[in-house]
């Protein structure tokens, strides 16, 4: 996997959204519950920020995580396994990779993820709307909703609405699969 996330595309995608909304640095920090001088080093292309504070931006500034992470389409884009940036989670062994996201007028995102088991990674809901379509590829996983949730198995598919607080945890090493977010 590529190190580290894309700090020149975080950036721009900060600075661009948070103009969109006409929002001062210290009212995104507010919203996004992130210290004003993190969210000024993002918009500088500096910091090494988790997926956590980057949801956190993300629904702050009212906008799918991949819109602040991926630059625009490019024509065929193929990512091999491996590939892509992985980012990480500051709760448990968790790692998410974009592979595709869609453009302002197409409202879905997909990833890949890689989950080791010891800790629960809590996912605090998402732009209204979004609704979360898992399936588990290797490995044994637990998700869903807060009280709600489920156990996976290899090929087991399960949604469940990403706009409430939610969950994952690995049941097994070497736990992996596929989620698609839909925004609605």
């Amino acid at each position: 996997m590529t190190d580290g996330p894309p700090l020149d595309v975080i950036a721009a995608a900060l600075r661009r959204e948070r103009d969109r909304l006409g929002l001062s640095l210290s009212e995104v920090a507010k919203r996004a519950g992130v210290a004003k001088s993190t969210l000024s080093q993002l918009e500088s292309g500096q910091g090494n920020p988790s997926v956590e504070t980057l949801w956190s931006l993300a629904v702050a500034l009212e906008v799918p995580f991949s819109r602040l992470i991926e630059p625009g389409p490019t024509g065929v884009r193929v990512v091999r396994r491996g590939e892509g940036v992985a980012y990480p989670s500051s709760q448990a062994d968790f790692t998410g990779t974009l592979l595709s996201s869609g453009p302002r007028h197409v409202t879905r995102d997909i990833y890949v993820l890689h989950v080791e088991p010891g800790a629960e990674r809590h996912a605090e809901a998402h732009i209204p709307g979004t609704v979360e379509h898992m399936v588990v590829c290797g490995g044994r996983m637990r998700t869903g909703p807060e009280g709600s949730l489920v156990d996976l198995g290899p090929g087991d598919y399960a949604s469940f609405p990403g706009d409430a607080d939610h969950g994952y945890e690995a049941l097994e090493p070497g736990t992996w699969a596929v989620l698609v977010m839909e925004h609605r």
